[in-house]
């Protein structure tokens, strides 16, 4: 699994002009599932999410979590993440999981960032066509993948 997490001011879903998603200060963690990828690499990725320390602490240095500063959490699905642009202008999105082996993994995800934060994420819509709005903060802006965690 691959995603690219966002510390952010603000950030919301909507979809057909409806908000679906908001949250204030935390993290907006645009997620992709790559064929293969199993539960570990959903568990792993969210646990690295959730404790990642990104926030500033009493002296302005990235060291506190986003479950220490009680922050929201909006996750968004996003196959174009898998994409590959090694040949072509066009992308390839072969390494993209069809939704029947993504919704699951997608879901087990959202789960397993809940367990690790306390509450339920907010979330967009799998495979839905989804605008976001977002304040990046900092900017802070880290890539992580699950296939790359050793």
């Amino acid at each position: 699994m691959r995603s690219v997490v966002q510390r952010v001011s603000e950030a919301s879903v909507t979809i057909s002009g409806e908000a679906v998603g908001r949250i204030g200060r935390g993290l907006l963690v645009l997620v992709g599932v790559e064929v293969g990828d199993s539960a570990a690499d959903a568990e792993w990725l969210a646990g690295k999410i959730a404790q990642m320390r990104i926030f500033a602490d009493g002296d302005g240095k990235m060291n506190l979590s986003v479950r220490e500063i009680d922050g929201g959490v909006l996750v968004i699905s996003q196959f174009t993440l898998l994409a590959d642009t090694r040949k072509g202008n066009r992308p390839s999105f072969v390494r993209a999981a069809r939704p029947a082996e993504a919704v699951p993994l997608y879901e087990h995800f959202l789960a397993v960032v809940e367990q690790q934060i306390g509450r339920p994420p907010a979330r967009g819509v799998f495979a839905a066509d989804m605008q976001l709005h977002l304040v990046n903060d900092g900017p802070v802006t880290i890539v992580c993948d699950s296939r790359q965690r050793e």
